[in-house]
């Protein structure tokens, strides 16, 4: 049999990949720069053929080192599932999870979650990663994490996922600013709805379930989190929706800030699970998955 490439050269490979500089990649992968570069220079002789085009200044990866990169990630999220299963030994509430979560929920679930895995799971341990929808989906499917907590609905495409409850929003505002009685839309003045940016899934999530179709409500600034939008509001600059979980971790303290309930049937967000349907961890997934719809509402019916 012809010697196989190292998983260790692969994984220089991929992080090379995934930062786009020698020294950087270098320090993800704890070692030196020229460990690093030998490692895929020798990985180039072993498959006979170049994965990187390189002069004194830049380098670029070439069609072959991008077919490469892509394998060695699903091959090394697979051998990274092998190992956590042999680590747990038919015990699925044990090993390592890394678990993907998006802004407007970590701040204000996770806490919950690792002290409730850890009281019911102590042999279970959560390594914890925040980012957008979008970039945490792509490391799920790079074999970077092994677990997301998203807000439903997403592309789950190749994916499996699970419910585990939901968060209902509420339009926060001045009382100096907003009517007495029932919220109208429409009897709001044109741009005093402040929404997160769009990378943010909270906002279309807020727009659908709250029915918001007259757009020109909408302020043009974007705010970066929920924080910001806060602040915004208790200037008196306009109003927002709110998630209840951020509402009930004390986001509002401090400010003058009332709770409104939008119009029409109570709007939410569905909370769930996403892993990759290659994944031989179903199990402790779907048990941890149950352990978070004890912290969360349910969704009716």
């Amino acid at each position: 049999m012809n010697k196989l490439p190292s998983l260790k050269n692969l994984y220089y490979l991929v992080q090379l990949h995934r930062e786009q500089n020698f020294n950087r990649a270098a320090k993800a992968c704890h070692v030196s720069q020229s460990t690093l570069s030998s490692g895929i220079q020798n990985l180039e002789e072993q498959l006979g053929g170049q994965l990187i085009e390189r002069d004194h200044k830049s380098f670029m990866f070439t069609a072959l080192g991008e077919d490469v990169v892509k394998r060695a990630r699903n091959l090394l999220a697979e051998v990274q599932e092998m190992t956590d299963l042999a680590r747990s030994a038919g015990e699925p509430m044990a090993g390592t999870i890394r678990l993907g979560c998006i802004p407007t929920i970590a701040p204000f679930l996770l806490n919950r979650v690792v002290r409730e895995s850890g009281k019911q799971f102590p042999e279970l341990s959560l390594l914890l990663r925040e980012d957008t929808t979008e970039n945490l989906m792509a490391a799920l499917g790079n074999g970077e994490l092994d677990l997301l907590l998203l807000a439903l609905p997403v592309d789950t495409s190749g994916f499996h996922s699970m419910g585990v409850g939901i968060d209902p929003f509420k339009m926060v505002g001045h009382p100096e600013q907003m009517a007495v009685g029932e919220v109208e839309y429409e009897s709001l003045p044109d741009q005093s709805i402040f929404l997160l940016q769009r990378e943010h899934c909270i906002t279309g999530h807020a727009i659908s379930a709250c029915e918001m179709k007259n757009s020109t409500k909408v302020n043009p600034f974007a705010a970066t989190s929920l924080h910001t939008l806060v602040q915004m509001v208790d200037s008196k600059l306009g109003t927002t929706f709110l998630p209840q979980m951020a509402i009930d971790s004390g986001i509002l303290g401090g400010t003058e800030l009332e709770i409104y309930q939008p119009p029409g049937e109570a709007p939410y967000r569905e909370i769930g699970l996403v892993w990759r349907q290659t994944s031989s961890r179903l199990r402790t997934f779907r048990t941890l998955g149950q352990m978070i719809q004890g912290l969360l509402p349910a969704k009716a019916g």
